[in-house]
C-alpha cells in the first residue's frame, strides 16, 4: 500500500492574510476610534490583546498523565450522616470516581456541612470501599479538624491498608484563619500541632497528601488571580516548612502538599491560571533543590459566580468553568451543584453537577490531550503574566514573614478589597455581566426545589486573640439578588410587582432596541416593565400610562424620534402623574431640555445599573 504523505494545501488558492491586514479592516470598523477600546485587562493590571500570532519555542506544561482524566468528585455535605452516606453511593454508582466530604466549619462548606464527630464519619463512610481506587477529598476547619483523624481511624478499624486509600486530608488552617479573620493561636503555636498531625497520619502509612493551599478563600471573597496564585504559594510553602521541622525530608514532604484553585466562567483566565500554579510551583520546588514534579491540583467551581436567580444558568457556568480546568490539567474537579446558593441541593442538582464532567469526560474526550493550550498566544501569554505578577506578590508575602504573617498584617486583605471593589463597580455597570441575575432576568420563574436541612451547630472554636480582616465569601450577584427580594415582598403585601410604564415612542424600529434594554434594565431590578404599543402622541402616551397603573416611566425611542417627541411626551407624563421619568438612551447636548421637560434619570449601557435601580425604590416610595 502506498502512503500518501503530500500536503493537501486547502487555503493555496487564497491569499495569505497578515496582521496588517486584520489592522486595517479593524481600523475600518473603529472609524477612528482608538485601538487601545479593543485591548482588555484583568483585575490583575494585566493586558489582554486581541489577536495574538502562535507562541514559538514553548513545551506543554505537565499536569495530568498522559490521557488520564481527572477525579469526577462529588460533594458530599449533608448534615445528616445517613443521608449523606446514601448520596455518596448514589453519586459513586452513577459515574462519580471521587468523594469530596466537606465538614461543617470548613472554609467551603456554605452553611452546611458533615459533622466532624467518629459517629458520623463512620455513618457517611459505610459501605464505601475506601481501598477501591476512589478519590476521598477532606474539607474541614480548624472545628472540624478532628475528622480527618476519625477518617484516619477508621479506615484502620476496618483493616483497610492506609497506603491503598486515595485520601487527601485537607489540612489547612491557614484558610480557617483567613476565612475567619481572627485565631486564638499564633503561627508558632500552630506549627507543631499540624505537624504532629501529618507525621502521624504518614506514620500510620497513608501516602497523602496531608496539607491543602487553598485559593478559594481568595476567589470567594472577590480576589484577583495573581491574589490567588500568590496566596497559594505563600500557603504551599508554610506548609513545606511545617512538614520539614517534623523531620520529614523535603523529597517525601514533595508530595504532602497539594493545591486547590477556584474555576469560574472566565475560560482563558480560569485555563492561564492552572497553568501557571504547575509553573510557579516548579520554581519553588527548584529552588528547594527538588526535581520538579506535578503538583496534585484540585479545582471548585466557583462559589462567586453562582447566582440565587435563574439558577439553571449556573449549569452553564459551571459547565465552561468544569471545560477550562479540565483542559489546563487539574487532577480532580468538584461542581457546585446549581442550587447551591439556594439551600441543600437535591437528587437532581446532584446529578447534572455529576454529569457535567461525565459528559465532558466521556463524550466531549477533554481528558485525552494533555495541554491543549500550548502554543496558543493568548493563553501563553496570559500564563506568563500571572507567573510573573503571582511571583512578584508571593515574593512579597515572603518579605512579610509569610502567609500568616501577611494574613495579620493585612498584605492579602487589602489588595482583595480593591480588586473586589473594582469588580464590584463592573457588576453594577453591568460590564461584567451576570446573565439571570444583571442581564436578562426573569421575574416569573418557578421555585427552585432544594432539600430540608439543619445546619450543624459546632462549638466556639478558643478565644480570637489574633485578629485582621477577615476574608469573607461573597456572590457577585448579591446586590441585585437584594432587589429582586425586594420586588418579591412587594409583590407578597400588595399582589403585583413595583413596576415601570415604558413609554415607547414612534414605530416598533424606532423602539424595540431600546424598550429591550430598559426591560431588562429594570427587572433586572425587580421592577417589571409594562410595554405600551408605541405612539407620538403625548396623550395617547399619557393615557396608556395611566391605565397602567406603574408609578415610574421610562422613554424609549431612537435619537432621531426623541429630537422630536420627547420633550413633549416627557411633560404629557408628568402631567399624568409620572413624578419620576426615565429615558433610554444617553442625552448628551439635549440633556438640560429633557430635564427641564420632566425626565429625571438616563439609562443606558455602562451607566451605574444598581444605583439607578436603588435609587427608583426610593422614587417609588415618595410616591
Amino acid at each position: 500500500m502506498t502512503s500518501v504523505t503530500d500536503d493537501l494545501p486547502l487555503a493555496a488558492d487564497f491569499p495569505q492574510a497578515t496582521a496588517d491586514d486584520w489592522r486595517k479592516l479593524v481600523d475600518g470598523v473603529l472609524k477612528g476610534g482608538p485601538f487601545e477600546k479593543l485591548v482588555g485587562k484583568t483585575y490583575d493590571g494585566l493586558k489582554i490583546d486581541p489577536l495574538y500570532p502562535r507562541a514559538k519555542g514553548v513545551a506543554p506544561v505537565v499536569g495530568r498523565p498522559a490521557a488520564a482524566p481527572w477525579q469526577i468528585m462529588q460533594r458530599i455535605d449533608h448534615p445528616d450522616a445517613g443521608m449523606a452516606n446514601a448520596q455518596a453511593l448514589t453519586d459513586l454508582e452513577n459515574g462519580a470516581t471521587g468523594l469530596a466530604l466537606v465538614f461543617a466549619g470548613g472554609s467551603g462548606s456554605h452553611g452546611f456541612g458533615l459533622e466532624p464527630t467518629a459517629e458520623a464519619v463512620a455513618k457517611v463512610l459505610k459501605d464505601i470501599h475506601l481501598d477501591a481506587g476512589i478519590g476521598i477529598e477532606l474539607q474541614v476547619g480548624p472545628q472540624s479538624r478532628m475528622a480527618a483523624i476519625h477518617v484516619a481511624e477508621y479506615v484502620k478499624s476496618n483493616g483497610l491498608d492506609p497506603a491503598a486509600c486515595n485520601i487527601r486530608f485537607g489540612l489547612d488552617p491557614l484558610a480557617g484563619c483567613a476565612v475567619w479573620g481572627h485565631s486564638p493561636f499564633s503561627w508558632e503555636e500552630i506549627t507543631p500541632a499540624v505537624a504532629g498531625a501529618i507525621k502521624g497520619l504518614a506514620a500510620l502509612g497513608f501516602k497523602g497528601p496531608f496539607a491543602s493551599a487553598d485559593g478559594r478563600v481568595i476567589h470567594d471573597a472577590g480576589g484577583s488571580e495573581v491574589q490567588e496564585l500568590a496566596f497559594v504559594l505563600a500557603c504551599g510553602v508554610a506548609y513545606l516548612r511545617v512538614i520539614e521541622s517534623a523531620g520529614i525530608p523535603l523529597e517525601q514532604a514533595q508530595g504532602m502538599v497539594y493545591a486547590r484553585l477556584a474555576a469560574d466562567a472566565d475560560q482563558f483566565l480560569t485555563m492561564a491560571k492552572f497553568r501557571a500554579l504547575r509553573l510557579l510551583w516548579a520554581r519553588i520546588e527548584a529552588a528547594c533543590g527538588l526535581t520538579p514534579k506535578p503538583l496534585f491540583v484540585a479545582a471548585d467551581t466557583a462559589w462567586r459566580m453562582l447566582t440565587q436567580r435563574d439558577p439553571y444558568v449556573n449549569m452553564l457556568r459551571a459547565t465552561i468553568a468544569t471545560f477550562a480546568a479540565g483542559l489546563a490539567g487539574a487532577n480532580a474537579i468538584t461542581v457546585l451543584p446549581h442550587t447551591l446558593a439556594l439551600g441543600l441541593p437535591d437528587s437532581f442538582a446532584r446529578r447534572v453537577a455529576r454529569n457535567t464532567q461525565l459528559l465532558l469526560i466521556e463524550e466531549s474526550n477533554l481528558a485525552k490531550v494533555s495541554d491543549p493550550a500550548a502554543g496558543a498566544g493568548g493563553i501563553e501569554t496570559l500564563t506568563a503574566q500571572l507567573c510573573d505578577t503571582a511571583w512578584t506578590l508571593f515574593q512579597e508575602t515572603e518579605k512579610a514573614g509569610g502567609a500568616f504573617a501577611a494574613l495579620r498584617q493585612g498584605l492579602f486583605q487589602g489588595k482583595v478589597a480593591a480588586a473586589r471593589k473594582a469588580r464590584d463597580a463592573n457588576i453594577a455597570k453591568r460590564r461584567d455581566v451576570l446573565t439571570g441575575a444583571s442581564e436578562f432576568p426573569n421575574l416569573h420563574e418557578n421555585e427552585t426545589a432544594v432539600l430540608k436541612a439543619t445546619p450543624i451547630a459546632l462549638a466556639p472554636y478558643g478565644e480570637p486573640k489574633y485578629k485582621f480582616d477577615a476574608l469573607a465569601p461573597i456572590r457577585l450577584a448579591q446586590p441585585f439578588e437584594a432587589l429582586r427580594d425586594k420586588s418579591d415582598a412587594v409583590l407578597k403585601a400588595h399582589g403585583a410587582r413595583p413596576s415601570v410604564f415604558l413609554a415607547t415612542l414612534g414605530t416598533p424600529a424606532d423602539f424595540t432596541a431600546r424598550a429591550t434594554f430598559a426591560k431588562s434594565f429594570f427587572e433586572a431590578g425587580g421592577i417589571q416593565a409594562i410595554d405600551s404599543e408605541g405612539s407620538a402622541d403625548p396623550a395617547t402616551l399619557a393615557a396608556a400610562f395611566k391605565a397602567s397603573g406603574a408609578p415610574l416611566a421610562c422613554l424609549c425611542s431612537s435619537d432621531r424620534v426623541y429630537a422630536e417627541h420627547a420633550e413633549a411626551a416627557a411633560r404629557a407624563l408628568q402631567t399624568a402623574g409620572a413624578r419620576h421619568i426615565y429615558l433610554a438612551g444617553r442625552p448628551a447636548e439635549a440633556e438640560a431640555a429633557l430635564r427641564a421637560a420632566g425626565v429625571t434619570g438616563f439609562v443606558f449601557a455602562g451607566g451605574d445599573a444598581l444605583a439607578t435601580l436603588q435609587d427608583a425604590y426610593l422614587r417609588m416610595e415618595q410616591v
